[in-house]
């Protein structure tokens, strides 16, 4: 199937769609398909000057009406844009910028003074770098400019839009660059091209069946893949309203929202879902409108799937992918009747992150040589599908050692190890960098994490790291948070019958464990603080 590139995607729904909601946020920001396609004709012809010979074009906005305009007018001018990831630390947003040859960036005041008051001050990053500010598009846009950007939108028919206010862009030039988590270390430049990020759309939406009534929620930052392909392209190119709100935490706000403006899908990471779930604040009723929940980017732990269903009613349907694979890869559905046989289709099944989209597949693969590995044995996870990135930025070597041409097909070496099953669920066990290799057995870090959380008193979190061992290869180190004395877990874990291999032979009590913006662990970060403790 080919797609059109996502800006002229969007300005045939916009079109289609003129009166109907596109964007609201929670600063009371509201706009029509219209009022959205005028303002961003503006923000393009504004920006159009500033970024005159530049390819890459930096973004640092929150999920927001803001976020939307600056993204969806720089990709009208053909550009590449790179959603900044202001939580990486310094030294990493200053990698993106350089790698990434940024010298403008889209962002706002008011966001920069949140995050300062956050105890993020960007302000000695962007010397070098011009700052374009959204607050200067809304005062400088005069109301006549405005009334006619707006009666052009409404009058002037797809291909004259196009032609004046639209670059021609290739379905295969890179759409984005997203610097992945680097939870692992070092950020990765991930190049996606309008093909991938429009495939993976309609590979999205053909499971939603989405209705007339539907609504999103947009809470998730604009540099994770997810939050930048599902929660706002996929809305945008689809016409279903979303709702955005920059503080994915802030449980609270995210309940109101849904309930005011019946929000019925909410994406989000397992993080954020057992937030909501322990929130006091957030009755059950706030969610009631919701017909889909689905969760992404980190494993779905059954405390918080079985907490949000006794407090929501509602099933999380977990799904799994990447930056790499736009993201998503797989994702569990409701089951389906067939009115002719009266059979189930299955759609969901607890345990696994899923079937692979449509127009996508999986194989479990030798790590070592590749060789496809029988139904039900374990092994490493490729991906195959429309939405596997282009590559690294200027990284060809790196690009080579993840992306396999086998039969015709472009597949992604994802790192982890799962199988499938007889019904061809995926089942994620495990990263293949979080074994610990003790004395000759590989121990998964990730199964000795879920046995320590099951003896743990409510409310703990704990992160388990190898650490190199002089007699035994490596050990295994807990850091613990919400405890003061984690020691007595050793015995807890023995008593309820763990493989003494797989208890940590350390217990480190911590204050928090590493998180990174997306909520999920900083693995880096977590080793780092596990050597320097255990050191100590």
């Amino acid at each position: 199937e080919t797609f059109d590139p996502i800006p002229l995607a969007w300005l045939k729904t916009a079109k289609a769609r003129m009166g109907r909601r596109a964007v609201l946020d929670s600063s009371g920001a509201e706009f029509s398909q219209r009022k959205l396609l005028a303002t961003c004709i503006l923000a393009s012809r504004m920006l159009a000057r500033r970024v005159q010979g530049q390819r890459n074009v930096g973004v640092l906005l929150p999920a927001s009406a803001g976020g939307v305009i600056g993204n969806m007018s720089l990709l009208m001018l053909g550009k590449t844009v790179v959603n900044l990831n202001y939580t990486a630390g310094a030294e990493s947003l200053q990698q993106a910028l350089r790698r990434a040859d940024i010298r403008t960036v889209v962002t706002s005041e008011q966001f920069i003074s949140r995050l300062k008051a956050k105890g993020f001050d960007l302000g000695a990053l962007f010397q070098g770098v011009e700052l374009f500010f959204m607050e200067h598009l809304r005062e400088s846009i005069g109301p006549r400019a405005f009334v006619a950007a707006m009666l052009a939108a409404q009058v002037l028919p797809v291909f004259l839009l196009r032609l004046l206010f639209f670059r021609r862009v290739h379905l295969d030039s890179t759409a984005a660059i997203l610097f992945s988590s680097g939870s692992e270390g070092a950020p990765k430049g991930v190049m996606l091209s309008h093909e991938n990020i429009m495939g993976n759309i309609k590979q999205v939406s053909s499971l939603f069946n989405a209705r007339e009534e539907d609504v999103f929620l947009g809470t998730l930052p604009l540099f994770h893949a997810f939050g930048l392909t599902i929660t706002t392209f996929l809305p945008l190119v689809e016409g279903i309203p979303v709702v955005c709100h920059p503080d994915p935490t802030d449980a609270r706000k995210i309940g109101r929202l849904v309930a005011e403006h019946m929000v019925t899908f909410l994406c989000a990471t397992p993080t954020f879902l057992g937030l909501y779930t322990r929130n006091a604040h957030l009755h059950g009723l706030m969610f009631s409108s919701l017909r889909l929940v689905v969760a992404g980017a980190e494993k779905l732990s059954e405390d918080v799937r079985v907490g949000f269903k006794k407090k929501f009613g509602l099933d999380i349907y977990e799904g799994y992918g990447t930056t790499e694979t736009t993201p998503v890869a797989s994702v569990n559905t409701t089951d389906v009747l067939n009115v002719d046989d009266f059979t189930i289709q299955v759609g969901f099944k607890n345990g696994t992150v899923g079937l692979p989209l449509p127009g996508s597949a999986f194989r479990i693969v030798d790590p070592e040589t590749l060789t496809e590995l029988p139904v039900g044995e374990a092994g490493l996870v490729l991906i195959g599908g429309t939405q596997i990135m282009k590559g690294y930025l200027d990284d060809e070597a790196r690009t080579r050692d993840v992306i396999v041409e086998k039969d015709g097909v472009r597949w992604y070496k994802t790192g982890d190890k799962g199988r499938i099953d007889e019904d061809g669920f995926l089942i994620i066990l495990d990263r293949y960098s979080r074994f610990a290799k003790i004395g000759g057995e590989m121990v998964s870090l990730g199964a000795v994490e879920e046995a320590l959380l099951r003896v743990a008193p409510e409310g703990v979190e704990a992160a388990v790291v190898a650490l190199p061992d002089a007699r035994k290869g490596e050990r295994i180190v807990a850091l613990v948070s919400g405890m003061p004395d984690p020691a007595g877990l050793k015995g807890a874990m023995l008593e309820a019958g763990t493989d003494p291999l797989s208890v940590p032979s350390r217990f480190i009590a911590v204050d928090a464990i590493p998180k990174l913006g997306t909520g999920k662990k900083d693995l880096a970060g977590v080793k780092n603080l596990a050597l320097e403790r255990a050191a100590a």
